[in-house]
């Protein structure tokens, strides 16, 4: 009797083995389908248009989920897949691409005047950034703020790029500005020279009737120009007729 259950016992176990390798090799893989589908094509580096045909060769479907604004990629091409390159993938999937394009270009906002932290949040927005910074005195321009930039407000630029800004150091410690002498008379010119800490220096004369005589129509320095030491600076003055001139050189 012993026996019979114990021939029983190791019949039944042999029967359970078998079926539980029957499920593992046959029944599990059919469920899970685990042998189907291919490994996927590599379509990065593509045009948009023979990667969807490959795709569709191989029994699966593009579709263009995302962008890539850069200089890098040739534009229309293929510079990322989901799923993967070489990856099991089942016949009919859907298989999602990252197309490149030229990248944007960006209205450049207006900066002169700003400060330098308004002017890179302003360049941040639009997508811009700053490349340079240099910097000078500028009496004109409170300390900080941009004096120039380049390239100049509304002119386009890829996005991503960066621009040249000129930031002012304000009033400079010792400085002298040159004046505007133009339309003054020699007399008032020699005066606002001097009080501005200059002196004159030669005296051109240029005939123009049209004018009062010994009017300012020229200086060898331009106005508003600022020097951090005083310098002379010659002045052309108009003339009714030159030939007085002459005369007055020849009786000296």
């Amino acid at each position: 009797m012993i026996k019979k259950i114990a021939s029983y016992i190791a019949i039944f176990g042999s029967l359970s083995l078998l079926a539980i390798l029957l499920f593992d090799v046959v029944v599990m893989p059919g469920y899970v389908r685990m042998n189907e589908g291919r490994y996927m094509v590599n379509v990065t580096g593509k045009t948009l248009q023979h990667a969807i045909k490959v795709l569709e060769s191989e029994g699966y479907n593009g579709l263009v989920s995302d962008t890539l604004y850069s200089a890098t990629y040739e534009a229309g091409t293929i510079v990322d897949q989901y799923p993967l390159p070489n990856t099991r993938v089942k016949e009919g999937r859907t298989v999602r691409l990252k197309i490149a394009h030229l990248e944007r270009m960006v209205s450049i906002p207006d900066l002169i005047g700003r400060s330098i932290r308004s002017a890179e949040l302003m360049l941040g927005q639009s997508g811009l950034e700053i490349d340079t910074v240099y910097k000078e005195f500028n009496s004109d321009v409170p300390s900080g703020n941009v004096t120039w930039q380049y390239p100049k407000g509304g002119d386009m630029l890829n996005k991503g790029m960066g621009l040249h800004l000129t930031v002012s150091l304000g009033v400079p410690p010792n400085f002298y500005q040159v004046p505007n002498l133009f339309g003054l008379s020699k007399k008032k010119a020699v005066n606002d020279l001097r009080k501005a800490g200059f002196s004159v220096g030669k005296l051109f004369y240029r005939q123009n009737e049209d004018l009062i005589p010994y009017t300012v129509l020229d200086q060898s320095i331009p106005a508003e120009t600022v020097l951090e030491e005083p310098s002379t600076i010659d002045l052309t003055v108009s003339v009714l007729d030159m030939q007085d001139i002459f005369n007055q050189m020849i009786d000296k």
